[in-house]
């Protein structure tokens, strides 16, 4: 017989709706500094997104708040970690439409997508072999560096079920590399304009950018330093790989189960329905139905707006879910691992960019 006082499991049960909604407001609140500060200057210019800053702000209060407090708002927290990510990425979708594809045609679909596979597969191969990493932070840096940044990591946490520390760390990276890339990529376009091994002038430069840049907030600082054309362009080559999140995602869910399968020689034939991330299927739909259209341009920005503050939220909670002593155990492999990325996305991708659009020319 449990020795649980009787009123106990009552008192827990009446105090949860307390519990979701402190840690439901604190996400809010944060997400709303977050997103107060990166309308800043100096933060819009070096690539600072609201959701980079949610997750630092995340980890501040989530590091120096009482370990008491933890448990007043973990269920709030972990609603807005999983919850409101996968409604997130969901509306995420209504930032694209399949006519963002033309406007980059075949040469820069072929590009992102090379880009896209060659930087994860080298992920997972140098992870594990080069550094040790356990598979999940290797696949996490990976998506991060491949696809775009944050958002991908947070979307892939929830096919990978990773650990809190674990997507920190490769949402670091992001920000580390990222942060490189916006000094980095307007001198490079300078050091091209007399070697011109990325053709295509300001145009192809800007299809360079957007598929070898991490973060869109970054694509964005670095187009609007090298010129208009170019800023379009790398923004329209950046959302073509965002496109390429839900698709990839499910990619991953399968072959994790394919894996999962092979691993156990009990288990049983899984179900279409578990291996699927149906939030990513609901990220293609929304991007299909908003190619109609039919969405007025008034509720396409509120619908943004509001779903930069649910992943602003996400993203707050994973940071008080995040314990620095866990992302000091990490050490420097990540890091390491998230250079090589980064090398071979600015020597390797330039290379795959060359040699798509010269084929192709």
């Amino acid at each position: 017989m449990s020795s649980t006082p009787a009123g106990a499991s009552a008192l827990g049960s009446a105090n949860a709706p307390t519990r979701l909604f402190a840690g439901v407001l604190l996400s809010a609140a944060l997400a709303a500094a977050a997103m107060s500060v990166s309308q800043a200057k100096w933060m819009q210019s070096h690539g600072f997104s609201a959701l980079t800053l949610a997750i630092v702000f995340g980890m501040l209060v989530g590091n120096f708040m009482p370990g008491a407090w933890h448990g007043s708002v973990g269920a709030g927290i972990n609603f807005s970690k999983q919850r409101l990510l996968r409604l997130g990425i969901i509306l995420y979708g209504f930032r694209l439409t399949l006519q963002d594809v033309g406007h980059v045609g075949l040469a820069g679909v072929l590009i992102d997508a090379a880009v896209l596979v060659s930087t994860f597969l080298l992920a997972c191969y140098a992870g594990a072999r080069w550094f040790g990493l356990d598979p999940k932070t290797s696949m996490l840096i990976g998506v991060g560096s491949s696809v775009c940044g944050a958002a991908a990591v947070i979307g892939a946490e929830a096919v990978v079920k990773a650990r809190a520390e674990q997507v920190a760390v490769a949402i670091a990276t992001v920000v580390v590399f990222g942060t490189i890339a916006i000094f980095m990529y307007p001198l490079l376009y300078t050091l091209n304009a007399d070697l011109h091994l990325i053709p295509g002038g300001m145009l192809g430069f800007g299809i360079y950018t957007g598929s070898t840049v991490h973060e869109v907030a970054q694509v964005v600082a670095i187009g609007k330093t090298i010129g208009a054309e170019a800023a379009d362009t790398a923004v329209i080559s950046k959302m073509v790989r965002v496109m390429m999140l839900a698709p990839f995602l499910m990619c991953i869910a399968a072959w994790l189960a394919r894996q999962q399968r092979q691993g156990a020689a009990t288990a049983g034939r899984q179900k279409l329905a578990s291996i699927i991330p149906w939030f990513a299927v609901g990220f293609v739909l929304v991007v299909l139905f908003n190619s109609f259209g039919m969405v007025p341009t008034s509720a396409s920005k509120a619908i943004e707006t509001f779903d930069t503050i649910v992943l602003a939220m996400a993203m707050a909670a994973l940071g008080v879910s995040t314990r620095v002593s866990a992302l000091r155990q990490a050490g420097l492999k990540p890091l390491l691992l998230a250079l090589v990325l980064f090398i071979w996305l600015v020597i390797g991708g330039g290379l795959i960019n060359r040699l798509v659009m010269t084929s192709l020319a």
